[in-house]
């Protein structure tokens, strides 16, 4: 009797769990991306996380952000917004961690390292270290955003870990197939991985609109993978170097670097598996000026969330606007040669003309092309500053009134 009735139990189960299993499930609302809608609407100073639709406070994003290993910080370059966001979890980490924590960032190349490292030491100017790293050259930013991020590394020892991808073997790679490259450029290739379906997806949506056929798609896909793949090569590499696996590391790089996590993250993770924390903002104040700034992109619809922590900011403006010269520079005959001037700029206004030879800034000697790009970018709106030039068999002083660049109008030097 008791065998009857647990194989009549037995039964019974089983046929319950083909009806539940028959039974087609209810189609959940929701989006992927945001799968618990927040309580409202987000505002300026707003923190969300994402994953739970749950808005927290700084004090609570930093202490479980920090929780990993390695906390990715996504900005927008040119918002200072973004970079104070990284400067807020860099202190964080930095309290949590001391004397092991590093600062790894897009901005930098490995070939640049031994600069980094001697500005973390402390035996660089910012001059000198702009100058030896050929900030201008490299990233072509204003130092400005980036400063007081580096500044706090320099202070506190923090090393900086030059993450990204020459920029000799990123044109080539840009030009030809990885098979085409000659074997110089092929050994300094990292490993990677061209098959992700949501990194080739963005790369598609970002492209889209370009004419050039699928060729040159097919380029820029093999430069995103290989900023990708070089940069987590470059985190896995210096974490495996460490004595200990309790070093962490804070990455800052571009947004589209590290959203969704496909990006640096995941090909870190193959390298390296190990936890990490995802954290970027989003603009939701954005002047009429910054407006065209946006890409006009349209985004595929991914199957998970973009960050883990979402800071809303607003769009804003460094302090103090940019200046320039407004000239264009050539330095290859060892003296520093105008080749140009843009009509309107301050430069033609002070009188400068093409073939003029600029020996001083304000008294400070000028050898190179850099050292008046440098002192220019001192200038605020408004300044004036003396240039003694030779013209010919002349030898003559301008003045110069530097005046801000207007909204989004780009001059060379």
């Amino acid at each position: 009797m008791f065998t009857v009735m647990r194989n009549l139990l037995v039964t019974l189960a089983i046929g319950a769990t083909l009806t539940m299993t028959a039974c087609s499930s209810p189609k959940l609302p929701g989006d992927p991306q945001n799968p618990y809608r927040p309580e409202r609407q987000p505002v300026v100073g707003d923190i969300l996380h994402l994953p739970t639709g749950i808005f927290v406070d700084e004090e609570q994003m930093l202490a479980t952000a920090t929780d990993a290993r390695l906390v990715y910080v996504g900005e927008t370059h040119d918002n200072p917004a973004s970079h104070r966001l990284q400067l807020t979890v860099l202190r964080a980490m930095a309290a949590r961690y001391p004397d092991r924590l590093a600062l790894g960032m897009e901005m930098f190349t490995p070939a640049q390292q031994e600069v980094l490292d001697r500005w973390v030491a402390g035996e660089l100017s910012e001059k000198e270290f702009l100058k030896q790293s050929r900030w201008y050259a490299t990233w072509n930013m204003d130092f400005a955003y980036y400063r007081d991020l580096l500044l706090f590394a320099r202070d506190h020892r923090l090393p900086v870990v030059g993450l990204n991808a020459d920029k000799d073997l990123v044109r080539a790679v840009g030009q030809k197939p990885f098979e085409q490259l000659d074997e110089a450029q092929s050994q300094r290739l990292p490993q990677i991985d061209m098959t992700d379906p949501y990194h080739r997806a963005m790369v598609e949506a970002i492209y889209g609109g370009h004419s050039q056929g699928n060729s040159m798609l097919e380029g820029f896909l093999r430069v995103q993978n290989l900023w990708d793949e070089t940069m987590a090569e470059s985190i896995a590499r210096f974490l495996n170097s460490r004595n200990d696996d309790s070093w962490r590391m804070m990455i800052v790089a571009g947004g589209n670097h590290v959203r969704y996590g496909y990006g640096i993250p995941r090909r870190v993770f193959r390298r390296l598996p190990t936890s990490y924390t995802l954290i970027g903002s989003r603009e939701l104040d954005i002047p009429e000026s910054k407006k065209d700034r946006l890409m006009d992109v349209e985004i595929p619809d991914f199957p998970m969330p973009p960050y883990d922590f979402m800071a809303f900011t607003a769009y804003e403006d460094l302090p103090h606007q940019e200046v320039k010269l407004g000239a264009m520079l050539d330095d290859s005959q060892g003296m520093v040669l105008i080749k140009g001037v843009i009509p309107g700029s301050a430069a033609a206004e002070a009188g400068l003309e093409e073939g003029d030879i600029i020996r001083q800034f304000n008294g400070l000697p000028i050898e190179e092309a850099f050292d008046l790009i440098y002192e220019v970018k001192q200038q605020e709106e408004g300044d004036l500053a003396t240039l003694f030039i030779e013209r010919g068999t002349q030898t003559l002083s301008l003045e110069v009134r530097f005046k801000a660049l207007p909204p989004n109008h780009h001059l060379p030097e």
